[in-house]
C-alpha cells in the first residue's frame, strides 16, 4: 500500500466518526466508530503497519504527546479553579470513588493487573489510555494493552445517557428556583473567568518582542524546551524517584504559562494542534491492529465489568462529597461523570440539555450560567489532570 493511499483511508475514518458525532449530537462518540472501522479493516484487508505506512509511526507520536501534554498545562487558570474549588474537589472524589471500588471489588473478580489498566483509561482521555496501552504492551501484556485502549473508546456509552438525566434533573430543579425568584444570575463567575482569561493570554517574558517575531516555530520552539526540561527533569530524577515526563509536561506546561514563558493554547496558536491530535489518535487506533475477535471476546466481560463497578464507586462517593460540600446528588454526579469523556463532550451535552428544558433566552442564560463552568472544569480536572498523573503512576505497577 502506498503512502498517500494509507493516509487517505486512515483520515477519511476519522472524519467518518467526526461525522456520526455532529450528526447523533454526541450520542454515538466519533472514538468508537472509528475503533470499529480500524478493527474491521485490520481484520479484512488492511496492512497491520497501516499507520506508519501513513506517516505516524511510535517516534513521531511519542513527540506529539510531549507536545500535546505541555500543551494542557497551558489551559490552567489559577483563578477559573478557585472560583470552582468545590467542582474540584467533587471531581476528585468521583476518581478516588473509581479508584476505590475497582481496586478492592474490581480486582477481586478479575485481577490486579487488569484494573491497573483499567483506572487510568476510565477517568481520563487520549493521553492517559496511550500511556497505559504503551505500558501494558512493554510489559508484554497485548491483551491488556488493547484493553486500555478499548476502555477509553467505550466509556463514553456510559457516560454521555447518564450525564443528560442528571444535568436535566438538576435543569429542572434550576428553573424552578428561578421561577420562584430564589435563584439569580451567576454574573460575578463569568466575570471572573473572563478577567483570568484576559491576563492569562499575556507572554510576560516576552513584553518587549514585536508581535511579527511571535511565529508559529517560536511557538512550537517554547513548547519543545518546556517539554525537554520535563523530560530532563525525568532521567534527573529517575535514580531517586521514578516519575513519568509527562506528569512533568503538565506541570513544567501549568509553570511556562504562569511565568509567561508560554501563551495559553500554545500549541492552537501555533496551528499545531489538529494535526497533533490526528496524529495522537490515528497512534491509539494503531494498538487495536493486535485485536483478534478471538482477544476481544476475552476482554468484553472485564470491560463491562470495569465500567459498571467504576461508575457505581463513582456516584457512591460523588453523593458523600455532594452532602458534605451541599451541592446536589444530580449536579455532583454529573460533574463526576465528565471522567468519562472530558472536553468538548461535557460542554456539548450541557448545552444540548439546557435547550431541551426552556426556550426562554434569560432562563437559557441562567442555566448556563450555573450548570456550564462546574461542568467544564470538572472534565478539565479529570481528564486533564488527574488521570495524567494516575497513569504516571499506575504504569509502574506493570
Amino acid at each position: 500500500m502506498s503512502q498517500m493511499l494509507a493516509l487517505v483511508i486512515v483520515v477519511f475514518i476519522l472524519l467518518v466518526g467526526d461525522w456520526v458525532a455532529i450528526r447523533t449530537k454526541a450520542w454515538v462518540p466519533s472514538m468508537f466508530i472509528s475503533a470499529v472501522l480500524f478493527l474491521i479493516g485490520y481484520w479484512t484487508f488492511f496492512p497491520k503497519e497501516i499507520v506508519s505506512i501513513a506517516g505516524i509511526p511510535s517516534v513521531v507520536a511519542t513527540m506529539l504527546m510531549y507536545l500535546l501534554i505541555t500543551n494542557m498545562g497551558t489551559l490552567l487558570s489559577l483563578q477559573e479553579l478557585k472560583a470552582q474549588w468545590k467542582t474540584i474537589l467533587i471531581a476528585i472524589t468521583g476518581i478516588l470513588g473509581i479508584v476505590v471500588f475497582l481496586l478492592s471489588i474490581g480486582t477481586l473478580i478479575f485481577g490486579f493487573k487488569t484494573m491497573v489498566v483499567a483506572v487510568p483509561p476510565l477517568v481520563g482521555g487520549v493521553v492517559s489510555a496511550l500511556i497505559m496501552s504503551e505500558g501494558a504492551k512493554t510489559a508484554g501484556l497485548a491483551s491488556l494493552s488493547v484493553f486500555a485502549i478499548v476502555i477509553y473508546v467505550m466509556q463514553g456509552f456510559a457516560g454521555y445517557p447518564l450525564t443528560s438525566i442528571m444535568l436535566k434533573k438538576e435543569g429542572k430543579r434550576l428553573l424552578e428556583k428561578y421561577r420562584n425568584g430564589e435563584l439569580m444570575h451567576a454574573d460575578q463567575v463569568q466575570a471572573s473567568a473572563e478577567t483570568a482569561a484576559t491576563v492569562d493570554f499575556e507572554l510576560k517574558l516576552f513584553k518587549s518582542l514585536p508581535e511579527k517575531y511571535n511565529t508559529e516555530f517560536f511557538k512550537f520552539f517554547r513548547l519543545a524546551v518546556v517539554a525537554f526540561l520535563a523530560y530532563l527533569v525525568s532521567t534527573l530524577l529517575a535514580p531517586v524517584v521514578s516519575v513519568s515526563p509527562f506528569v512533568l509536561c503538565l506541570l513544567f506546561g501549568i509553570i511556562g504559562k504562569s511565568i509567561g514563558f508560554l501563551e495559553k493554547q500554545a500549541l492552537q496558536k501555533a496551528n499545531g494542534f489538529g494535526f497533533a491530535m490526528m496524529g495522537l489518535m490515528l497512534f491509539i487506533f494503531d494498538g487495536l491492529k493486535q485485536a483478534t475477535p478471538s482477544m476481544m471476546m476475552e476482554i468484553i466481560w472485564p470491560l463491562i465489568g470495569t465500567i459498571v463497578i467504576g461508575v457505581i464507586g463513582m456516584y457512591v462517593f460523588s453523593f458523600i462529597a455532594g452532602k458534605v460540600l451541599k451541592v446536589s446528588k444530580e449536579m455532583a454526579f454529573a460533574v463526576s461523570l465528565t471522567a468519562l469523556y472530558g472536553f468538548p463532550a461535557d460542554f456539548i451535552i450541557t448545552n444540548e440539555v439546557i435547550k431541551s428544558l426552556t426556550n426562554d433566552e434569560k432562563e437559557k442564560e441562567v442555566l448556563t450560567s450555573h450548570m456550564l463552568p462546574p461542568m467544564l472544569v470538572g472534565g478539565f480536572i479529570t481528564v486533564t489532570i488527574v488521570s495524567v498523573i494516575l497513569a504516571g503512576i499506575f504504569v509502574k505497577f506493570l
